[in-house]
């Protein structure tokens, strides 16, 4: 009997000790591991809609983090204000052998303002932690539990996120009761398993399981066009006490007006203001134009997020007086300052970024994070970026430019193309003349124009704006030449529709050239020699995507010592591809060499098997670029 009840109490308390063991990393398969620095062992995400204004969002994840690349899947956080709040926040560490080493304390949580370091005002607070550990690998298990008083934008899933973390297993369920059945749309995706739960509520539920994701490639499509992903939209929703339905872009846009409504008057100081501003216009366009700048030399950008201030505008009259306000309340000033002179603006939600994916057309959805305004005149539009007090008129470039956008009219929502702009507006063009002496020294002076979405590089539209010692600064960090002082610069900025910058430097040189003996060696490219070379692939698995196309065009023109002459001289390139074309060529002409380079770069989505033949273009240009001139001394 006591021999019984030694063994009874020995397997409890081995019970007990096996209990406490999860998520060994040994239990993790080979090939989840190999080329990973993090796997997700388990990852649920539920979506209920409760109400047109509830909802719950519950994410619970358990990811093994094998080494320091993945160290930042170790900070979790969650954001709340007055419309959201989070009911669970919890999270335990185990180590390699799944024992537990540490369970979140309430002082582990930071719960902090939002500040973003722009926004003025903002009712957003967030609660974080940090989790990471000095020993690898870890595993966190972590839940996150958010109540919404509201029923907007539901939730996108992807397949995965990140190309070096694999996953076991990942769901995601979307609850709501039958009245209020959303949306969806998949890329990749297998249609759900569709299920009746209790109290009449339906749900969505897709499952996968082992995902060992493919490997990003450079010069991609956008990324919700390569992993497999889920779109959820309610059609009936209420935010803020405003409901609407956002089944058509149309409906969308007469809820936006909704809250727009009533919120242009201006005081009637600013009203007789604007009128006497345009009373010498003769069209339209001036008025815009003249209204444009009155905006950007009264007011500044400042993010506002109180209430519903991310959806609603504030009151013009409240930007009048301030001088201050968002997107939302900037663009709406700027349609009140038009409406006083009879100039019919539109509020325009687009999403903006360079690198951002554009709006999807086939899913009305909120899918913007900015807005602007368009005034259409005549047989055009003319764009305008409100939240800047230096873009040119009618500037959209690369934030905001070559996408689809929703115009909010009074009819509803309207999808509608933002500017394009072509090879031909997009040129670099320089001009330099280098006086070069036997030791390889030189001087130059040196003219470029740059143009169009050019206008954009490396910050120059940000930079032209400031004063001399940031304008040396960019030239400093921007000249592609090994060695060199600056004698003298300037920067001329012309703010006309297709935007350009005149940067004039003086340039000293030394050692431009090399000297060995009685040879001197020059890389004729002085400023504009292309370092990239795409990397080699076995096989390319997407098509190949060019976003922006340009034209450079170089001329430079040489004065060489009488001393020398030329021994060596390339030959002229030229190299024709469906991705661009190349072309240069070397002239010596009475104690000068002129070298010329120019570059067509094309846009367009290439098939994935003509990667070969863009690696080879690339290839092809580094090469001409580096070519050498040698001379010979004839002392």
């Amino acid at each position: 009997m006591k021999n019984i009840l030694v063994l009874l109490l020995l397997s409890q308390a081995l019970g007990c000790f096996a209990a406490e063991i999860k998520y060994p990393v040994s239990e993790i398969p080979e090939e989840m591991k190999q080329g990973m620095y993090a796997v997700i062992r388990e990852r649920q995400v539920r979506y209920d809609i409760q109400s047109k204004s509830s909802t719950l969002y519950y994410r619970r994840e358990v990811i093994t983090i094998l080494n320091g690349k993945a160290k930042q899947y170790a900070q979790i956080s969650a954001w709340y204000d007055k419309l959201r709040s989070i009911k669970t926040f919890k999270a335990t560490v185990y180590d390699v052998f799944g024992r537990e080493i540490k369970k979140l304390k309430n002082s582990d949580i930071k719960d902090e303002s939002e500040f973003d370091g722009f926004s003025l005002l903002s009712d957003n607070r967030s609660k974080s932690a940090d989790l990471s550990q000095a020993v690898y690998p870890y595993t966190i298990e972590y839940e996150i539990e958010i109540q919404t008083k509201h029923l907007f934008s539901a939730p996108d899933f992807f397949v995965y996120t990140d190309d070096e973390i694999s996953i076991q297993q990942s769901s995601y369920i979307v609850s709501f009761p039958a009245n209020l059945e959303p949306r969806y749309k998949l890329f990749n995706v297998s249609e759900p398993q569709k299920n009746l739960t209790k109290e009449g509520f339906r749900e969505l539920r897709w499952q996968f399981e082992n995902v060992i994701p493919k490997k990003f490639e450079n010069h991609s499509t956008d990324f919700n066009r390569i992993v497999g992903n889920i779109k959820i939209s309610p059609n009936e929703f209420e935010y803020g006490g405003y409901s609407g339905n956002m089944s058509t872009w149309k409906d969308y846009g007469l809820w936006q007006a909704s809250l727009n409504k009533g919120r242009d008057v201006l005081p009637e100081a600013t009203r007789q203001k604007v009128k006497d501003l345009v009373q010498y216009a003769k069209t339209d366009e001036e008025k815009i134009k003249i209204l444009y700048e009155f905006m950007q030399n009264k007011t500044r950008y400042v993010s506002i997020q109180l209430g519903i201030g991310g959806l609603q505008p504030f009151e013009a009259s409240l930007v009048d007086k301030t001088g201050y306000g968002d997107c939302k309340a900037l663009s709406n000033y700027m349609i009140s300052l038009l409406k006083e002179v009879g100039v019919k603006g539109y509020y325009v939600k687009i999403e903006a970024g360079e690198n951002n994916p554009e709006i999807d057309a086939s899913f009305p959805s909120p899918q913007s994070n900015h807005v602007i305004v368009a005034v259409p005149v005549e047989a055009d539009t003319i764009w305008l970026e409100c939240t800047s007090q230096t873009n040119p008129y009618g500037w959209m470039g690369r934030f905001t430019g070559d996408r689809y956008a929703m115009m909010v009219t009074e009819n509803g929502g309207a999808l509608v193309r933002t500017p394009t702009y072509p090879l031909t507006v997009n040129t670099q063009s320089r001009r330099a003349t280098v006086n070069l002496d036997l030791n390889g020294n030189a001087t130059a002076k040196v003219k470029t124009v740059y143009a169009g979405l050019q206008y954009e590089n490396d910050r120059l539209d940000a930079v032209v704006t400031k004063q001399a010692d940031d304008h040396k600064k960019w030239i400093q960090k921007t000249t592609q030449i090994p060695s060199f002082d600056i004698s003298k610069f300037s920067i001329k900025n012309n703010k006309n529709k297709i935007p350009s910058a005149e940067v004039e430097v003086e340039y000293i040189l030394n050692r431009l050239a090399t000297v060995n003996g009685k040879r001197i060696f020059l890389t004729p490219n002085l400023m504009n020699r292309n370092a990239y070379v795409p990397e080699k692939l076995e096989k390319r698995k997407t098509d190949i995507v060019l976003r922006m196309p340009y034209i450079d065009e170089d001329v430079i023109e040489y004065t060489i010592p009488e001393a020398i002459y030329p021994e060596f001289v390339p030959e002229a390139v030229n190299i024709k591809s469906r991705f661009g074309e190349y072309e240069s060529s070397f002239k010596v002409d009475q104690g000068k060499l002129i070298y010329s380079r120019k570059i067509k770069m094309n846009k367009g989505q290439f098939p994935a098997d003509s990667y070969n033949e863009f690696l080879e273009f690339y290839k092809s240009i580094n090469k001409a670029d580096n070519v050498k001139v040698v001379f010979v001394n004839k002392t």
